[in-house]
């Protein structure tokens, strides 16, 4: 099965939860007016589009359909898929540095699938022909060095780590020289996600960020925030907070698979701005993969209805 059936089949309770149900309300309310509007909404906030998007598509469909004199409900769907695809936007590439390394600093709350994640980028550029070195800068959990040895070694990367409870910039500076000394293509730093103390996690990452820019000029070239789709609204407050303190330049959105909370990606991208840039369907090494808004908006709303 390839990465766009994948995809589809990943985003099947997303599809239930928001499309079928839009599709079936259209179906069942045979005029366009307030009612409708008000049902629609419902479907759209139960999906975790959230609030303000839910409330900006709908004034949407409102101008839509009064511009466009519609009569038929089921037109509103395709306004619909139309819409979400403008807000989310052409494909943001992750930025390469052609002068050495490219440095990515992993960033996100515990729990969220960040070490498994850079396991998975990291067998993604090893399959595109990279050298690549990993950064066990999340010294607070002895389990997540653990973790990230054992990825490193399903992706033929090698991990830079100390013991648990070192400096955490001190492991990114290692990573970095180790990097430079052995001709590495891409470096993958992961970070604790601790956010009981959000003044210890901002200075923290702060320190990180200084250390590796004064070992690398323009590093980190990225700053990747991990999201767990499963929690929904959460993620977007972690989406907020991250790029606050840690200057995040792109989202890898996880679990896509187990949720029917995929309408996340249209609120990250539209009340935070920041690109999606990696999508995780499954358990599979090469089940994360460039997000691609095309395929992505194909995959939820499967019918591929044209706008009206």
């Amino acid at each position: 099965m390839g990465f766009i059936d994948r995809l589809r089949a990943g985003l099947a309770k997303t599809r239930g939860a928001l499309v079928e149900r839009l599709q079936a309300v259209t179906a069942r309310l045979r005029r366009i007016d307030e009612t409708l509007f008000e049902e629609l909404e419902a479907v759209l906030l139960q999906a975790d589009v959230g609030v303000e998007t839910t409330e900006a598509l709908i004034e949407h469909l409102r101008r839509v359909a009064r511009e466009r004199r519609l009569e038929d409900p089921s037109r509103l769907i395709g306004a619909l898929k139309e819409r979400v695809r403008e807000l989310l936007g052409e494909p943001v590439p992750m930025a390469e540095n052609p002068d050495g390394p490219t440095v990515i600093l992993v960033v996100g709350v515990n729990g969220a699938g960040k070490t498994t994640t850079i396991g998975k980028l990291a067998g993604y550029y090893r399959r595109q022909g990279k050298k690549v070195l990993l950064g066990a800068a999340d010294t607070f959990r002895a389990a997540a060095i653990d973790q990230l040895v054992v990825w490193g070694q399903r992706a033929g990367a090698d991990v830079i780590r100390q013991s648990e409870g070192s400096d955490p910039a001190a492991v990114a500076y290692d990573t970095v020289q180790a990097a430079k000394s052995r001709q590495a293509d891409v470096v993958l730093i992961d970070t604790a996600g601790r956010l009981q103390n959000k003044a210890n996690l901002m200075e923290e990452l702060r320190k990180i960020r200084r250390v590796v820019g004064q070992q690398l000029p323009g590093a980190p070239h990225e700053v990747l925030l991990v999201l767990d789709a499963t929690t929904g609204q959460n993620a977007l407050q972690q989406a907020r907070l991250f790029t606050e303190v840690a200057g995040v330049t792109g989202v890898a959105l996880t679990k896509l698979d187990g949720t029917a909370r995929g309408g996340v990606v249209v609120a990250i991208r539209r009340e935070v701005g920041l690109p999606v840039k990696w999508v995780g369907v499954g358990e599979g090494m090469e089940d994360l993969q460039p997000f691609d808004p095309d395929a992505f908006v194909d995959a939820l709303f499967e019918t591929r209805e044209t706008a009206p």
